[in-house]
């Protein structure tokens, strides 16, 4: 009896703990098909709801890392591919915006902590076809994408929860790139220095590891604790800004710079907006040297 009883304790234990695991991403794929003719829209929408299914499946269903995941715990982030043609055959020509979500602590506010856009996010794909994934080898475009998008936003979670904690998923971004460049297109070194390629030397590249150490400065030192201590939390961003454009002295107009203003711009915005005088004149002056584009949202700062 003792025997049965401890036997259905054990297994309800391991079931409750088994059931509360999870896989590290939770991830929406949508696929808009506004830009193809009306005959590819109609005709074929099944295999684009089918296709939405088996991305979101493979990111969203595979482990990607050794650590243990709680269900809420899980990494949100979107994949939004716009097709822009398809072929009877099975070929796509693409754009995507990839996006990775944090919440910060002690708030039900969730930061974008990464917004990347891929110019090149062309692949093949059969209805019905399986897609599979080797971390040693090179099988298609579409699952080494997904892939890399899913290091990706490991890498910058993690860096976000510890200074440089994404550095084993900066090495896996490295050699799925290495095995991808056979494919060419957004693989491979070009003029267009804000493609896959770029992003992947960017997290790796020494010379630019300060923007990734700003990450957990920028997350868990400053936002998690901005409730308690704004006026502190401005000065450390300010601190980064500047570490930034020293970078951008370096490797002026990186991937990594641009993706990063792309993610952050309207937040620090927003943040320094009720800044002191001082602060608000130093971040206007170094937001609008660091990121021109959107000099004129920054000039808000200056009023």
């Amino acid at each position: 009896m003792y025997k049965k009883l401890f036997y259905l304790l054990v297994c309800t234990l391991y079931l409750a703990i088994f059931e509360g695991k999870a896989q590290e991403l939770n991830c929406k794929v949508v696929i808009n098909t506004d830009q193809l003719q009306i005959d590819q829209q109609r005709g074929t929408s099944q295999i684009y709801r089918e296709l939405e299914n088996v991305m979101q499946e493979f990111i969203n269903g595979r482990r990607w890392t050794n650590d243990q995941f709680q269900q809420e715990e899980r990494i949100n982030c979107s994949l939004n591919i716009i097709l822009v043609k398809a072929t009877a055959q099975g070929d796509y020509e693409a754009s995507a915006r990839f996006q990775v979500f944090r919440p910060v602590y002690g708030t039900s506010y969730e930061t974008a902590i990464l917004n990347f856009f891929d110019k090149s996010f062309n692949f093949r794909y059969l209805q019905g076809s399986p897609i599979n994934y080797n971390d040693n080898s090179f099988t298609d475009n579409l699952t080494s994408m997904l892939a890399f998008y899913a290091y990706t936003a490991l890498t910058v979670d993690y860096d976000s929860f510890s200074k440089l904690g994404g550095n084993l998923y900066v090495q896996k971004l490295y050699n799925l790139v290495n095995l991808a460049q056979v494919a060419g297109g957004g693989w491979v070194s070009s003029n267009d220095i804000r493609n896959r390629y770029w992003l992947s030397e960017n997290l790796q590249n020494q010379q630019m590891s300060g923007i990734r150490e700003g990450f957990y400065t920028y997350h868990r030192l400053v936002l998690d604790n901005f409730i308690n201590n704004p006026d502190d939390g401005r000065k450390q961003l300010l601190e980064y800004l500047n570490n930034i454009r020293q970078i951008n002295q370096i490797r002026p107009g990186s991937a990594l710079t641009r993706m990063f203003f792309d993610t952050k711009s309207e937040e620090l915005l927003n943040i320094f907006l009720d800044a002191n005088p001082d602060d608000k004149k130093k971040a206007f002056t170094l937001l609008t040297s660091l990121d021109p584009t959107r000099t004129d949202a920054y000039r808000r700062l200056s009023k």
